[in-house]
């Protein structure tokens, strides 16, 4: 039998939710990265929990059970890329939670980026995490990519916790 690994599962629009307690309660593992943001109304203020990366939910099975993983209302399809699922790496998936627990202000870009310089982070909860840095305005962005996704993680990060780590050409994150 095919070994276990998480592969990415598409939803229906704003099902993410749903579909991970679905699958849970069917017994698979699941992961939905959830993070809190704070929301402006006319009236008022809110926080509201919100998926990190819109659409996607993780499912830790065999390939031969994707099927079987579809059959959750709310579930769409499972993400290719190159005509191969896509999965997600134990070091990736530990990555996001790490991201997500540690509460810093994330945002997800799925979009392609010229490569930037590779740094360290030099302090803070995110110690040690290796990523690129891009600048945006005045603010600095440390950027996570995760390649089995194909999806990048923006967070604010101050310059002085990072450390440029050399050629962005010679070192694959």
């Amino acid at each position: 039998m095919h070994e276990l690994k998480w592969y990415v599962m598409y939803t229906a629009s704003r099902s993410e939710k749903k579909v991970a307690d679905r699958l849970k309660e069917r017994g698979w593992e699941v992961y939905l990265p959830i993070v809190e943001e704070l929301r402006q109304w006319s009236d008022r203020k809110k926080k509201v929990q919100r998926p990190l990366f819109n659409g996607y939910v993780f499912v830790k099975t065999h390939r031969n059970q994707l099927w079987e993983c579809l059959q959750v209302p709310g579930a769409v399809k499972f993400v290719h890329f190159s005509g191969q699922h896509a999965t997600i790496r134990d070091e990736e998936l530990e990555m996001i939670q790490r991201v997500v627990t540690t509460g810093v202000a994330v945002e997800t870009d799925g979009s392609d980026i010229e490569p930037g310089e590779k740094v360290k982070v030099m302090g803070g909860p995110l110690q040690d995490m290796v990523g690129e840095c891009i600048e945006k305005g005045n603010k600095d962005y440390f950027l996570i990519r995760i390649p089995g996704i194909y999806q990048n993680m923006l967070i604010t990060i101050e310059r002085k916790y990072l450390q440029v780590m050399g050629n962005p050409d010679s070192v694959k994150l």
